[in-house]
C-alpha cells in the first residue's frame, strides 16, 4: 500500500485498495514482507456478532516480539482492532514489519480476537481488592493503582544474564510459522546492566526489556497492558499487551512470569532507569473462567517467563 489508512465509515475495503494499492503479491505459498512497507491481506475469517457482543483484536505475544507492527480493519469500520456489536463481515489485516523482514502464507496468524459483552474493566477500587485477595503484580513494592496497577521496568539485572536485548539492523528474514529456526545472535545484542541501572533508548531502536514485578493474571479474569503513554515518556511498551487467563498463575505452571516489554522510543532519546514505571495493566472479568488456562495445558510459549525473545529465536 501506499500508505496506513483507514476505511471511511459505511465504506468497503475494496474500494480503498482499488484506489490506494501499489501491486499485489500472491501470499499462498510464502512471501517475504519488507520493512518499513504496509500491506494489506484479506483474513480467512469473517464475523457474524450478535447485537450485544462486540470484539477487539491485538497481535500475538510473537508477532510484537519481532515488532511487527500488525492491525486488525473491519469493513466499514473508522478505527483499528475494535469491531462493534451486531457487525457481520470481512476482516482484514494490515502487516507493517519494521525491524525484521518476515515470511508470511495463507494460513500463518498474526493476531488474536476477543469478545466482550459489556463493560467488564475493573475500576481502581476492584482492583485494589482483587490485588489484596490474588496479589496480581509482586516483587516491585507496594502496589501502585491509578488507572490500572503499575510496572516498571527491571535494569538492575538478576544473576549474569542481559537485561534487554537490542535488535540488529540489516538482518535475515525471519519465517513466522519456523519456531527456533533464527540464531539469536544474528539478529539481537543482548545488553548487560550497567552500575548506574539506566538504559539510553536510540529514537526508532526496537528493544526487549522485562517488567520487575511477576505478574499474576487469575483464572476468572484477563488482563491487558496499555501500550503508550504519553504521560510516562514518549515511548512505547508493549504491541500485543493482551495477558490470558492463568497468566502466571502458581497453578498452571506460571509462578513468577514477568511482563515482556516491547519499547521504542520515539524520535528522541530517552533514558529509562530501574524500577521507572513504564505502563499500567487492567484487568476485566470474565463471564466465566475458561475449560483450559493459559499454560501447561495448552503448551503456552511464554507461561512463568522472565525476560525471553519471541519463539523464533534460538
Amino acid at each position: 500500500m501506499r500508505a496506513s489508512f483507514l476505511p471511511t465509515p459505511g465504506a468497503t475495503l475494496d474500494s480503498k485498495l482499488g484506489e490506494l494499492s501499489l501491486h499485489t503479491i500472491d501470499i499462498s505459498g510464502g512471501a517475504v514482507l519488507e520493512t518499513g512497507c504496509v500491506y494489506v491481506v484479506p483474513l480467512i475469517e469473517a464475523l457474524e456478532l450478535p447485537a450485544d457482543i462486540a470484539a477487539s483484536a491485538n497481535p500475538k505475544s510473537s508477532t510484537g516480539r519481532l515488532d511487527v507492527f500488525t492491525r486488525i480493519i473491519a469493513d466499514g469500520v473508522p478505527s483499528f482492532d475494535t469491531i462493534p456489536a451486531g457487525f457481520q463481515g470481512r476482516l482484514y489485516a494490515e502487516i507493517c514489519p519494521q525491524t525484521f523482514p518476515i515470511v508470511v502464507r495463507r494460513g500463518s496468524m498474526l493476531s488474536q480476537i476477543r469478545f466482550r459483552r459489556g463493560n467488564p474493566i475493573l475500576d481502581d477500587r476492584a482492583l485494589s481488592e482483587l490485588h489484596a485477595r490474588q496479589m496480581l503484580v509482586a516483587g516491585g513494592g507496594a502496589a501502585d493503582v491509578r488507572g490500572g496497577i503499575a510496572l516498571s521496568v527491571e535494569l538492575a539485572g538478576r544473576g549474569s544474564g542481559p537485561i534487554g536485548y537490542r535488535a540488529k539492523r540489516h538482518t535475515g528474514i525471519v519465517d513466522v510459522d519456523r519456531p527456533g529456526a533464527c540464531a539469536l545472535l544474528d539478529y539481537w545484542e543482548p545488553l548487560s546492566a550497567l552500575e548506574d541501572g539506566r538504559l539510553v533508548l536510540d529514537p526508532d531502536q526496537f528493544y526487549i526489556l522485562a517488567s520487575k514485578e511477576a505478574v499474576h493474571v487469575p483464572p476468572d479474569h484477563a488482563a491487558e497492558m496499555m501500550p503508550f503513554n504519553p504521560l510516562v515518556g514518549e515511548f512505547r511498551v508493549h504491541y500485543a499487551g493482551f495477558m490470558d487467563p492463568g497468566f502466571g498463575h502458581a497453578a498452571a505452571g506460571g509462578a513468577g512470569a514477568r511482563v515482556v516489554l516491547e519499547v521504542r522510543s520515539h524520535k528522541v532519546p530517552f533514558i529509562l532507569e530501574d524500577g521507572q514505571i513504564i505502563g499500567r495493566l487492567v484487568y476485566e472479568r470474565l463471564l466465566e473462567p475458561p475449560d483450559i488456562l493459559y499454560g501447561r495445558d495448552v503448551g503456552s510459549n511464554y507461561q512463568a517467563q522472565g525476560l525471553k525473545l519471541s519463539k523464533h529465536f534460538r
